[in-house]
């Protein structure tokens, strides 16, 4: 009898405990649009709704069990009667109704109510509705648009920069680079300077431009896979070269410590480096998917890169960390699966070619590493380093949305960032809690 009225109990309670944990989501108006719409929420685990009809509603984890896929941005379909969620990344699809999948995989699933209008979710994570998020983003993006300012005839490492940005021929921007490179080395180009860097970088007419996630990922399988995967490559290795003449002609003025010294020739001259090799590493990726009979701009590409520019602009240490600690890591990290899967297919030439990329990468998150540390420890007061790059990390990493998570994600490359002089104290803790590295 007492075992009895302690189930009894217990149950009781996990109703209640239950029933506190709805939330209100908005009105079935707000949703009505699209078909999958995403939700953050304050711990980080994103939920993605999604509209059947009027009066049908699913809710679910926003990545794929998988490889983080954006569930958000997945298709809708009727697979074997069943209506069912579509992975942009890689095709796996779920069940909309239990969360099932025919890989075996499980994603998390949440209960939905539609009452008087209104849509609740029962989750215990404290939901952020979508409209607060629209208005901080276009605010931003107001705030962002400023035209570019380089004063005519002139010959600083910065106004150079700034025609770099300004050049939306690749190839041509590759050019630039070298040029200015050996000029810059030689000692021909003096002065770093100071101007306005363009809102964002030129590019060539004709691109076909996409949200990150609808970019397919090939798996190196076949010919056509290993093109999409080089030619997704020499994007970002383009976005890479704008990205360090950004970072040379957004922060040239900065001023750190006591005395308020500007930053050191060596700094500029280290990511003149840094965009010189990404400018090579295009070259080579061009050629390269010449070599497979197609060319760079053949397939569409995606800007998210350049959205860390934008949330990083008014900081050079969270530019630093996001960029050079973050992003460049994050290639370390995938480039032994990458070069891997070139290497089953025998396409021995990719694979030298990735690991050219891979060794002048280390170089570049040793670059970050290197003058993140050099700022912090030259601010008055010194700045802790690791905890600061774990603050900025969380602060700005979690507001770029095209990542589609809020946490770093293993596998981690330990040897190429040890390398690079990144420890696992700077990484470890930034990881989902309870997840292996």
């Amino acid at each position: 009898m007492n075992q009895e009225f302690s189930t009894d109990l217990v149950t009781a309670l996990k109703e209640v405990v239950d029933s506190n944990r709805w939330q209100c989501i908005g009105t079935v108006e707000n949703f009505k649009a699209k078909k999958c719409t995403r939700i953050s929420s304050e711990d980080g685990e994103d939920m993605v709704i999604v509209f059947v009809s009027p009066d049908k509603y699913f809710a679910m984890d926003a990545s794929c069990p998988h490889a983080g896929g954006p569930m958000d941005l997945g298709d809708i379909e009727d697979i074997g009667g069943r209506i069912s969620i579509v992975c942009p990344w890689h095709g796996y699809s779920f069940n909309l109704e239990d969360g099932s999948s025919p890989t075996g995989l499980q994603q998390q699933m949440y209960t939905v109510r539609v009452l008087e209008g209104k849509i609740y979710v029962n989750t215990s994570s404290e939901l952020i509705t979508s409209s607060s998020q629209e208005v901080e983003q276009e605010e931003k993006a107001k705030d962002a648009v400023q035209p570019a300012i380089v004063a005519q005839d002139s010959d600083s490492l910065c106004d150079w920069a700034v025609r770099i940005l300004m050049t939306s021929d690749p190839h041509e921007k590759v050019r630039l680079t070298h040029e200015v490179q050996e000029r810059w080395t030689a000692g021909d180009i003096k002065e770093v300077g100071s101007c306005t860097p363009p809102s964002q970088p030129h590019r060539q007419e004709g691109l076909t431009v996409l949200e990150p996630g609808k970019i397919k990922r090939g798996k190196a399988g076949t010919k056509a896979s290993r093109v999409s995967v080089l030619h997704s490559l020499a994007n970002i290795e383009q976005w890479a070269i704008d990205l360090s003449w950004d970072v040379i002609a957004r922060f040239s003025h900065i001023q750190i410590g006591e005395g308020s010294t500007y930053l050191p020739r060596d700094f500029f001259t280290d990511f003149v480096k840094v965009a010189a090799d990404e400018a090579k590493h295009f070259n080579l990726l061009q050629g390269r998917l010449k070599e497979l009979g197609s060319h760079f701009g053949v397939l569409p590409v995606h800007n998210g890169l350049w959205h860390s520019a934008e949330e990083t602009n008014c900081s050079l240490l969270a530019r630093l960390a996001i960029v050079h600690m973050v992003h460049e890591a994050r290639g370390l990290d995938v480039h032994p699966i990458t070069q891997a899967r070139f290497g089953r297919q025998e396409d021995t030439e990719s694979v030298k070619l990735l690991e050219v990329i891979y060794t002048d990468e280390i170089t570049h998150v040793a670059a970050g590493m290197k003058w993140f540390t050099y700022i912090c420890k030259h601010s008055e007061p010194e700045i802790d380093c690791i905890p600061k790059f774990h603050e900025l990390v969380r602060r700005h990493f979690s507001l770029l949305i095209f990542f589609f998570q809020r946490f770093l994600k293993p596998p981690f490359n330990e040897e190429g960032r040890s390398i690079a002089g990144m420890t696992k104290e700077w990484y470890i803790p930034l990881m989902k809690p309870n997840q292996d590295p």
